[in-house]
């Protein structure tokens, strides 16, 4: 087990070093003039655009631009962003938080909720409770994000007035957000640790929609694998042997149907993650929430290069990371995948 998990953490540098070469050389699709946009921040600085293209380099062959940039990287130094009027680094650290938080709010209801319903849709085969379920994951596929995001808002901020519909924190409680001690970068965490309870509910307030948006968008799919490996399962032959040595039905669908259509899940839930740790660009945008995707989407309004070079790197982490976590969680789920 030990040789699985030392070959999957070894692959990831090696899997980073052949995404940044794609990443960056795609950059090179771009004249030296749009790449030298991220480097003005004034009037002054657009009037030496061929000073700016020469310091920077950017004529320069390829491997010395990329050489250049990856030991810019390693340092740090990612550019600075026009959409956030901040350094990419800064950015980055100051809004990914937020959008792990949100995360955290969105995946887990996600994955208990698809779970527990896909196997009430399969343990009910073709009865009402399954023609239901059924039915809202066709829905739960066919409305966009920002489709439910609106009604969301239109019904619970509009026209209820219950929730709150834009942001990360009411405007009463910003100006106290100076005054917290960080210690984790969530601000709920921290408000809580601070004792100022009042904030971290006006932050999980303002977390509801977002996340109602988030959970009813993507539980469809998991849902539905959910169902569909359940009902294999539920066929198979180590089931019926189950059942032939008496064993009750709960036991029989808990511990041995369940847990083994639970394995596609695992990739599911990586794939899950993984697209909510990169931003949820629509979600984020619709709701004001100041996390990555709405930074991205407003830096690729802009042609921010700089600001979508380190998302994509953020991306690409992310991606490396989780997959790795799934190979490893599989190889603990399944004995068989250790030696693979």
């Amino acid at each position: 087990m030990l040789n699985f998990i030392l070959r999957r953490v070894i692959q990831i540098p090696v899997v980073m070093l052949v995404l940044s070469l794609m990443i960056v050389g795609l950059t090179q699709l771009l004249t030296p003039e749009q790449r030298a946009a991220p480097y003005i921040r004034s009037e002054q600085q657009a009037a030496r655009l061929q000073q700016i293209i020469e310091q920077r380099g950017l004529n320069d062959p390829f491997p010395v631009q990329y050489s250049r940039w990856l030991t810019a990287t390693l340092k740090g130094d990612l550019g600075y962003s026009k959409a956030s009027s901040q350094d990419v680094i800064v950015t980055i650290k100051e809004r990914l938080p937020r959008t792990i938080e949100l995360t955290l709010v969105t995946a887990i209801p996600i994955l208990l909720l698809s779970i527990w319903l896909g196997t009430l849709s399969a343990l009910h085969k073709d009865k009402f409770i399954d023609q239901v379920l059924r039915v809202l994951v066709v829905l739960g596929y066919s409305l966009p994000s920002f489709v439910v995001g609106i009604l969301l808002l239109a019904i619970f901020y509009g026209y209820l007035g219950v929730l709150p519909g834009a942001g990360q924190v009411s405007v009463l409680n910003q100006f106290a957000l100076a005054d917290l001690q960080r210690y984790t970068g969530l601000l709920t965490v921290d408000a809580a640790l601070n004792g100022r309870w009042d904030i971290a509910w006006d932050v999980l307030q303002h977390l509801i929609l977002p996340a109602l948006t988030l959970v009813i968008v993507l539980s469809a799919s998991i849902i539905k694998v959910m169902r569909n490996n359940m009902l294999e399962a539920l066929t198979s032959d180590y089931v019926r042997t189950a059942r032939a040595k008496g064993l009750s039905s709960r036991v029989v669908n808990n511990k041995h149907a369940r847990r083994n259509a639970l394995l596609s899940i695992v990739t599911l839930a990586g794939f899950l993650i993984i697209g909510l740790l990169s931003g949820s660009l629509i979600t984020e945008t619709i709701f004001a929430y100041p996390g990555i995707g709405q930074w991205v989407v407003q830096a690729a309004q802009g042609v921010d290069l700089a600001a979508v070079l380190g998302f994509a790197m953020l991306s690409a982490i992310i991606v490396v990371v989780v997959s790795t976590v799934v190979d490893i969680l599989y190889g603990v789920i399944d004995p068989r995948v250790r030696f693979d």
